[in-house]
């Protein structure tokens, strides 16, 4: 990974751009007077599928406990 912290551009960016070896991350999208500002990662593609994985994880986790709370309340 390599975070490029907040960069400018004349054009706005696409949130998610997937080129042959890297996945590019713009999040906190914002026009400005002279165009946009963004902060920029870039990821190989192996670094991102993991983080996506490790993310999925965490969701199904997450999930699986909200359904194992709501059974506890409703009995």
């Amino acid at each position: 990974m390599k975070d490029y912290g907040f960069v400018q551009s004349g054009v706005k960016p696409e949130e998610k751009v997937v080129d042959e070896y890297s996945v590019w991350v713009n999040t906190d999208i914002a026009e400005t007077a002279d165009g946009w500002e963004y902060h920029m990662v870039q990821y190989t593609k192996d670094e991102y599928i993991k983080r996506m994985d490790e993310a999925n994880q965490k969701a199904q986790a997450d999930l699986e406990y909200i359904a194992m709370m709501t059974e506890v309340e409703l009995e």
